[in-house]
């Protein structure tokens, strides 16, 4: 007889750890290499005298002919065997599969019913330690759920990962099932390997449904896993507003903080759900978040939570508090969030606190520096700046918001070579220095080109005209140093420097022809 592998059936269950609800799809007849076997024949086609004859079969997986039937559900089959010499009613697979796992997975009441009165182990699990009861739950059939209970079946064992037949009800929001199990004294705040319960993981789905149905039978709604999350925490992470009222009208402590010392207001601030944000601010101590070490504020800027930055705003939350993070416009463009950013500076948060245009200049993001710039941040003297920015775009919009450029070109006497690596936090570092460094050394001479367009007249150093000397720019620029620069460029630079680099930010709402507006302007834009 050809030898036929189970290995299909087998994968049916086959169970992941993390999504208990998926299992394998069975391999079509299309995919197999061999014929089914003559026993997989006769059970399909219930030929009840024939899979008799074949009840000792068993393959390389330790399937058998009970197995089989159970699977297809073909109760005369069963039955059959059942009768039949030498069959073993709990013979288990290479997965430890029973056929009552088997039939209670496909969904063959008859035949769980017929395997339960000859005499099947409801206890017997798999290899993941799911029993037949949590399989019946985790298929929602309350029918069988009950046929199991009734015959014995355990109704707080645990799955390899803890996880109990009503945890999986309580995930499928299945009251039925819940009611069912709870009558069968199953342990209303039964805790798995992470001590998560069943009103916890219910919470986490937001199956609000079945959280009531478990809270008006007694479970406890401010128990904690090992991480120190409650149902409220899980409600608040992952959105789930119908969820979070139900906790608070059942006095859910709105004030407990997980191990990382958040309470469910940071959590729902860093997730940016608005509205549950607005139903835990009342509620929220303010010693409490203050002790956290960290403000709502702070992370719903770090996340980019733009709607939960807005209601938290209006709340009255200072845009200035600085915690050891720094203040959470610090966050914001720290994390390059330039809409966050420009919340907060709408709302007030000075730009010139902490040494965010730095930062910004360093990341290279020119919409927050010219957000910045915009809302009054102070500009440094452009060595400074260039120390923390190797982009021309941003090193250009600096220059046309008044960064001073003239003392790159100050004067200078050139340190020893055994002082030219020293770091740029050390004072007396040179232009030259920083312009010669890998960083800019491909590009100085369009930086310097860039620069000249800001300056009077000026002279390059030695080492400044060596390193570009056989760049393609060295012409215009040889030209712009050693020659007299124009009036007009000399009157544009000094009326810009009268206006001041606040004024320049709103050069274009003077009442100015338009060509005038243009010669003032910068010409680092063109």
């Amino acid at each position: 007889m050809t030898r036929f592998t189970y290995a299909e059936y087998i994968s049916l269950f086959r169970t992941n750890d993390t999504k208990r609800s998926s299992s394998p799809q069975k391999t079509s007849s299309s995919e197999r290499d061999i014929e089914p076997s003559e026993l997989i024949c006769a059970v399909r086609r219930g030929d009840v005298q024939r899979v008799t004859e074949l009840a000792s079969v068993c393959d390389a997986d330790n399937w058998t002919a009970l197995h089989e039937a159970a699977h297809c559900g073909q109760t005369l089959c069963v039955q059959a065997l059942l009768k039949a010499r030498g069959v073993c009613v709990d013979k288990r697979t290479l997965q430890e599969q029973t056929a009552l796992m088997i039939a209670v997975h496909r969904r063959h009441l008859d035949c769980v019913k017929i395997l339960l009165e000859a005499g099947a182990d409801p206890d017997i699990s798999n290899k993941n330690k799911e029993t037949p009861l949590y399989k019946a739950c985790e298929q929602e059939c309350v029918a069988m759920v009950e046929l199991l209970l009734a015959c014995g079946a355990s109704v707080n064992q645990r799955c390899r990962r803890g996880w109990t037949a009503l945890h999986e009800a309580a995930r499928r929001n299945n009251i039925a099932l819940c009611q069912t199990l709870l009558q069968a004294r199953a342990a209303v705040d039964a805790r798995n390997a992470d001590d998560v319960t069943p009103a916890i993981e219910a919470a986490r789905h937001g199956r609000t449904e079945a959280l009531a149905y478990l809270i008006r039978n007694g479970a406890g709604v401010n128990l904690q896993t090992c991480d120190g999350n409650t149902a409220l925490t899980e409600a608040c992470r992952h959105g789930h507003g119908d969820t979070v009222k139900l906790l608070l009208q059942h006095h859910a402590d709105a004030n407990r903080p997980c191990s990382a010392g958040l309470l469910p207001l940071h959590i729902a601030s860093q997730h940016g759900h608005e509205e549950i944000v607005s139903l835990l601010l009342p509620l929220s101590s303010r010693v409490r978040v203050r002790e956290s070490g960290v403000s709502p504020l702070h992370l719903s800027a770090e996340h980019n939570q733009l709607n939960a930055l807005r209601v938290l705003i209006r709340s009255g939350c200072d845009v200035n508090l600085r915690r050891s993070s720094g203040s959470a416009l610090l966050c914001a463009v720290s994390a390059g969030n330039t809409q966050a950013a420009a919340e907060l500076l709408r709302a007030g948060a000075d730009p010139d606190a902490e040494p965010v245009l730095l930062l910004a200049a360093e990341q290279g993001c020119v919409e927050t520096v010219a957000l910045l710039l915009e809302h009054g941040a102070r500009v440094e003297a452009l060595p400074a700046l260039l120390t923390h920015t190797h982009h021309l775009s941003v090193l250009r919009c600096l220059l046309e918001h008044g960064c001073d450029a003239r003392p790159c070109f100050t004067p200078h006497t050139h340190p020893p070579e055994e002082h030219a690596g020293r770091s740029r936090s050390e004072p007396g570092l040179q232009f030259c220095s920083w312009i010669a460094s890998p960083r800019w050394s491909r590009s100085a001479a369009e930086v310097v080109d860039l620069l000249l367009e800001c300056v009077g007249n000026v002279q390059l150093c030695s080492r400044t005209a060596a390193l570009l000397r056989d760049a393609p720019e060295w012409p215009r620029i040889s030209d712009s140093t050693s020659s007299p620069r124009p009036l007009m460029h000399l009157c544009r630079l000094r009326v810009r420097e009268q206006l001041g680099t606040r004024r320049l930010r709103s050069i274009d709402s003077l009442p100015l022809p338009g060509p005038v507006l243009r010669y003032l302007s910068s010409r680092t834009s063109s």
